[in-house]
């Protein structure tokens, strides 16, 4: 981790995953970008804990959909802290739907998934490689799915956004070498307030794990961290399902 203080944006920062994330970076020396769209309340709530526990973070309301907002998010960050070394593209929707019932899926599900777990992840991409390429060992982590890998998931649009995301990361790899290493974490199923209500359709998706158990938030922060150290990986997609699909 760098000597002196650097720079991290981490999208969806204010809730679930984000937010594990957001506090792991803050622990370690980061400034902490935490963006968020509708979810204020946690992204302040998240801002609190780490300038409570002594770090530095600014929470930024920013639509990943809206590449100018982006735009501008990503260069008030850059200028007002320096070097910026990590991008967390985390920021993601989805919609529990049965997923036989194709009569189900609607047209604007598609567009609003994918304009925010696909386009939102490439918008930010975009506004950060420029800064990213002046701070030595940069990288961007992308967090899919393990529903990108096996087409199963919350519904049929999501898995689909999830697997376009898991293939944008194979293509940013190339394109930003060797500056910035690209790689995607790919979770199973993960305690969040995602599955609230919907308990029995996770168990059902996620099948015989071998190890047990649901990933908390915090397990996937500490793979996250781990990836965004790994420096002799790129476009590399990493599972953390506990052994859900072996």
């Amino acid at each position: 981790m760098p000597n002196q203080q650097q720079t991290a944006i981490v999208t969806g920062g204010g809730t679930g995953i984000g937010r594990a994330i957001s506090l792991a970076l803050a622990r370690r020396g980061f400034a902490v970008g935490v963006i968020y769209a509708r979810s204020q309340t946690d992204a302040e709530d998240t801002l609190r804990q780490i300038e409570q526990e002594g770090g530095t973070a600014r929470s930024f309301a920013t639509d990943v959909r809206d590449r100018q907002a982006v735009q501008a998010m990503v260069r008030q960050i850059a200028e007002d802290w320096g070097p910026l070394r990590y991008l967390v593209n985390n920021a993601a929707i989805t919609r529990q739907l049965p997923f036989a019932d194709l009569g189900a899926i609607e047209d604007e599900m598609w567009e609003e998934l994918y304009a925010t777990n696909v386009k939102g992840a490439f918008h930010c991409a975009q506004a950060a490689a420029p800064y990213l390429r002046q701070t030595p060992g940069a990288a961007i982590l992308n967090i899919g799915s393990i529903a990108g890998e096996t087409g199963y998931g919350s519904s049929i649009p999501y898995a689909t956004s999830k697997a376009a995301l898991h293939g944008l990361t194979r293509s940013l790899a190339r394109a930003l070498a060797p500056e910035i290493r690209v790689n995607c974490l790919a979770p199973g199923a993960v305690e969040t307030r995602w599955w609230a209500g919907h308990e029995d359709n996770m168990r059902r998706l996620t099948g015989s794990l071998l190890l047990q158990r649901i990933s908390t938030p915090e397990d996937i922060a500490e793979t996250a961290l781990m990836l965004l150290e790994a420096r002799s990986m790129t476009g590399q997609i990493l599972r953390a399902e506990n052994g859900q699909t072996l």
